[in-house]
């Protein structure tokens, strides 16, 4: 019997394991966060303290999400993951030590806090890079919602186990089951055999894979389009989370218990949602689903903080879980569609920066609020806040058509008459195109586009230049770091470049192909 379409992914093996690893590496995460803010919550009255236990969690993935994503990117993807799960295993022994002793302050657990997250920050990035090598592409939707269930299954199974020990053991066995799980994650990561990504060429430097990063992610319309909507849902969504264990103190029953079942509550709709995408996905675009989620979202949030009772706020919650997943992985996966796999993880790096940024950044902005106005004042004016943008941000689209970025060969290197070393440069390129003047709008419009494919493939520069004495005559430049650096282009080649170029010489009206010249910079001038 086969599996219904959105649990097909986990037929694989390989990703079934992977899966199970990322359900543990999760677990340990929200119940480091349920365990850290509840602590909190008796070591200080401040809402703003409270409120900041989720910033020192999220912040570390704003911070270094980039540097994380450029190391996943340009290492081996299994071992640098292994490491991650070592980091947080250490880390929730040491806050479980201090926990024991009664060393702990409110400064403290947020220090601890801060270093736990920074675990989850070197994780991410990886992990998100690994899911499209192992589904297929037509599973990739699914593959992702499935890790929305993951996130979403531990986010019931970590604050319900949190909340047990909570209750009956104490915070500090909290901390040393993070210990364990993580363990566990880690040795089911080692076990994974991962494919090594085919290059003749020595690995990217750190510095230049940051660089190379974020300049496909500003050249890409489709990301930087994804980078803003996700930065402004995860600001809406951010005051509700932060400020939960508040919610809870204030609807009857207050206690671990109720905080326990919110987080839970909300786990379930985000499942429920999970497993009904596939279908909302067939009758809605992109677009439409981060509109109306988006939408659900600010409304179910604002009735949660103004519910008087739990039979009100628990179905609202529900429905919180339910947008969240929805807008999420709708998001995730157009950005993942938009990334070829060789710096697909500093990609996902940026949307994972804008994702916790506006979460640490909406954190802090609503604690603020919560401590002058009160909880509820601060989670209707977030809700209030992203409803309004909505109309606002409606014109940067996620959805459109998905080209392929599939990797192709192309042959287009001249070897040249004299050695060049591959830190050489830097390299300059000219091509000269001759067309017919009466097109000369469209094949601009045409070069436009080149000029962002250039750029999101590694060139530093490029522009095009007009003959001032042939009509019709144009010449295009681009500049490359190196010699080595030219060459690596040749491995970011995909199925979309090979179409454009295409496009390019279809205007091309001379009897020779465009005539195509490198240069190397000189040393040494000689005069």
């Amino acid at each position: 019997m086969r599996l219904p379409a959105a649990l097909m992914p986990l037929e694989g093996p390989v990703f079934r394991s992977l899966w199970l690893a990322w359900l543990g590496a999760n677990m340990t995460m929200w119940m480091n966060d349920v365990a850290a803010a509840w602590l909190m919550t008796t070591l200080t009255d401040s809402a703003v303290m409270v409120a900041l236990v989720q910033s020192a969690s999220t912040l570390p993935m704003f911070l270094l999400g980039l540097p994380s994503g450029a190391l996943a990117d340009i290492t081996d993807r299994r071992l640098y993951l292994a490491s991650t799960q070592l980091w947080v295993a250490a880390v929730s022994l040491l806050t479980a030590s201090l926990a024991f002793a009664d060393a702990l302050s409110a400064k403290l657990l947020l220090a601890l806090t801060f270093l736990n997250g920074i675990g989850l920050a070197m994780r991410w990035p990886v992990f998100a890079a690994i899911v499209p090598e192992v589904v297929t592409k037509a599973q990739l939707p699914a593959a992702l919602a499935l890790n929305g269930i993951s996130m979403n299954l531990s986010r019931i199974l970590g604050p319900t186990v949190a909340g047990a020990l909570l209750a009956g053991a104490g915070a500090a066995w909290v901390f040393i089951l993070n210990a364990v799980v993580a363990v566990g994650a880690l040795v089911v990561i080692l076990r994974w055999r991962s494919v090594k990504r085919p290059t003749t060429l020595p690995g990217e430097r750190f510095l230049g894979a940051i660089r190379i990063g974020l300049q496909h992610v500003r050249e890409s319309p489709r990301m930087r389009a994804v980078t803003l909507r996700v930065f402004l849902f995860s600001l809406q969504m951010s005051a509700l989370v932060a400020l939960m264990p508040l919610v809870a103190r204030r609807l009857s029953g207050a206690g671990p218990g109720m905080f326990t079942v919110l987080l839970a509550t909300m786990g379930s709709g985000a499942i429920a949602a999970a497993l009904l995408l596939p279908r909302w996905r067939a009758r809605l675009d992109r677009d439409q689903m981060v509109f109306w989620g988006s939408l659900t979202h600010a409304a179910a949030s604002a009735t949660v903080a103004l519910a008087p009772a739990p039979w009100i706020a628990l179905p609202s919650i529900f429905l919180v879980g339910m947008a969240w997943i929805s807008t999420a992985n709708t998001l995730s996966t157009s950005a993942q569609l938009a990334l070829p796999d060789w710096v697909r993880a500093r990609g996902m790096a940026v949307y994972q920066m804008a994702l916790m940024g506006g979460t640490a950044l909406g954190a802090m902005l609503f604690g603020n609020v919560a401590a002058r106005f009160g909880v509820q004042a601060a989670i209707v004016s977030a809700a209030a806040a992203g409803a309004v943008l909505l109309p606002i941000v409606r014109n940067w689209s996620v959805g459109g058509k998905d080209v392929n970025l599939d990797r192709v060969p192309t042959h287009d290197l001249l070897e040249p008459v004299t050695a060049i070393h591959l830190d050489e440069g830097p390299v300059m390129v000219t091509v000269e195109y001759q067309i017919d003047p009466a097109q000369a709008a469209e094949f601009i419009e045409v070069m436009q586009l080149t000029r962002a494919a250039r750029l999101r493939r590694g060139a530093l520069s490029w522009g095009l230049f007009r003959d001032t004495a042939i009509r019709g005559c144009y010449l295009e430049y681009f500049l490359h770091e190196n010699w080595l650096e030219h060459q690596r282009r040749l491995e970011r080649f995909t199925a979309a470049d090979a179409e454009l170029r295409e496009r390019r010489l279809a205007f091309h009206i001379g009897e020779q192909p465009p005539l195509r010249k490198r240069y190397v910079g000189s040393q040494r001038l000689h005069l």
